[in-house]
């Protein structure tokens, strides 16, 4: 069986994933790095969850010392109109890096699973890190089973977030604003 780290980003986006990637054959392993969830209390909220589905459906899960806020701070703040690909990039250059030392044949993400996320921003990030860690990215497209992640999660009563997890998501989710105007009027 092929040993796969899956960075994971919250418990109901890693639901339906890790089901599929074990069907596929893949030995899962998920891996929380999430510098990127503000508040603190909302890392903390999706970091409880996410140990509570891996400690029921038997998931080793490696999770990353620390809160690295501010570092994934220095990486977006001037230029948040790209903090996706940035943050993406932070992200998946840990886990890429946690594979490599801990002999993975590969890694992935349960972000492929979203509809709202950047899908092929995604895939060229996690494929270039993957070719600079010398450890092969597993793209796949899990958004088929986005809804079915959500109505796994709430059988499972998992914590479920309002919102991507960034500071600025959470502005345009409860401020009703959009960034990328805002930066464009300068």
């Amino acid at each position: 069986m092929k040993k796969i780290l899956l960075h994971t980003c919250c418990a109901p986006c890693a639901t339906y994933t890790v089901n599929r990637l074990r069907e596929m054959g893949f030995d899962v392993t998920a891996y929380w790095y999430n510098p990127n969830i503000h508040p603190f209390t909302e890392h903390r909220n999706r970091l409880e969850s996410m140990q509570a589905l891996a400690q029921a459906i038997d998931l080793p899960l490696i999770v990353a010392e620390g809160y690295d806020m501010i570092a994934y701070f220095r990486v977006v703040v001037g230029h948040e109109g790209e903090r996706c690909g940035d943050c993406f990039r932070m992200r998946l250059e840990r886990t890429a890096a946690v594979a490599k030392e801990n002999a993975f044949a590969s890694f992935t993400t349960t972000l492929l699973i979203s509809p709202y996320q950047k899908h092929e921003l995604l895939r060229e990030v996690g494929e270039e890190v993957g070719r600079e860690r010398g450890v092969e990215f597993c793209y796949q497209d899990f958004r088929t089973g986005f809804r079915e992640s959500q109505q796994l999660s709430r059988e499972l009563d998992l914590y479920h977030q309002k919102y991507c997890g960034c500071v600025y998501s959470e502005w345009e989710r409860y401020g009703k604003v959009d960034i990328a105007r805002i930066l464009r009027r300068g």
